[in-house]
């Protein structure tokens, strides 16, 4: 979909919980935020295969339910070919999608520490914060 910059910043709303996923080959690694970049929950990992995605489904429907949100938006950064998988999932779900440049993944990393090492644990927080400040 072609946007304006106004109708992206404008999708997340006080009602939208913004889960970044980092993907990898076996286990994904997310954590969630509201739009504020309050992170709600803690970090969770599930499996690339359909138990995994239903876990994440489940995962992300209690945070929602908990937080008083109605809206979730999964940002993640299309490395290889292992987002394939959870990207069909999430639309088959109607489960709102932003797929995050990589390079501006790697940049924005140093800013949160000033250190650009690759983190499980680290990407999935620059990735959401990316689809907050819609970059």
């Amino acid at each position: 979909m072609n946007y304006k910059q106004n109708e992206k910043i404008l999708q997340v709303t006080e009602k939208t919980l913004v889960v970044g996923v980092d993907i990898a080959k076996e286990t994904q690694f997310c954590r969630a935020f509201n739009y504020r970049g309050i992170e709600l929950g803690k970090v969770y990992s599930f499996s690339n295969d359909r138990f995994g995605f239903d876990s994440f489904k489940e995962w992300s429907e209690h945070l929602m339910k908990k937080n008083g949100l109605d809206k979730l938006i999964i940002g993640m950064e299309p490395t290889g070919h292992y987002w394939w998988n959870l990207g069909e999932y999430c639309r088959d779900n109607t489960m709102e999608i932003v797929l995050v440049n990589p390079f501006h993944v790697k940049r924005s990393k140093e800013l949160d520490d000033n250190s650009p090492t690759k983190n499980d644990r680290k990407d999935p927080k620059t990735i959401a914060k990316l689809v907050i400040d819609d970059v």
